[in-house]
């Protein structure tokens, strides 16, 4: 299932990038201190264009210990899949974790799996999660880096240009 979520990933919604943007941590490296506060900038309804479609975001600003989103991607008018996860604050730091889902809402990960992206580093226009790069390009935009895998397995960073919405 992991090499299906990631080859359609690939196919529906990738745009190569020249410069790698996300981040992986090392071995035995543990996840940074930081607040739910620290990316508040992330709060906003984005939406952009990728592969003749939509993509959409939408995240609610710190609340609980979390900030959550959902995500969808429309392809000629129907929903390609969906996304909903948060940004949780876990003791000092911070973890992005999501599930995915097809048009009709059922899942594709197991019932009580998440996919997981550790907190690597923050800085003050983008923080990192382990493949997962938020960048704040400013009040009006920001890009999202996603690494995913292709068919032969092998990495390859894809790009999200959002604008805000609303």
């Amino acid at each position: 299932m992991k090499k299906t979520l990631c080859i359609t990933l690939l196919f529906l919604i990738g745009i190569s990038c020249n410069a790698q943007k996300t981040l992986q941590l090392k071995e035995g490296e543990v996840s940074p201190k930081a607040t739910l506060n620290e990316v508040s900038w992330i709060t906003g309804h984005w939406r952009c264009e990728v592969f003749g479609g939509i993509a959409e975001e939408i995240w609610s600003p710190p609340l609980g210990n979390s900030m959550m989103f959902s995500f969808k991607l429309v392809n000629d008018n129907a929903i390609s899949f969906y996304e909903i996860g948060h940004i949780q604050q876990k003791g000092e730091t911070l973890i992005l974790q999501l599930k995915h889902f097809h048009g009709d809402l059922k899942g594709w990960e197991v019932k009580d799996k998440t996919v997981d992206f550790k907190l690597v580093k923050m800085d003050e226009n983008s923080v990192y999660f382990e493949g997962l790069t938020f960048e704040k390009v400013d009040e009006n935009a920001i890009n999202v880096y996603v690494m995913v895998s292709n068919e032969d397995g092998k990495a390859e960073e894809v790009a999200f240009e959002y604008k805000r919405f609303k």
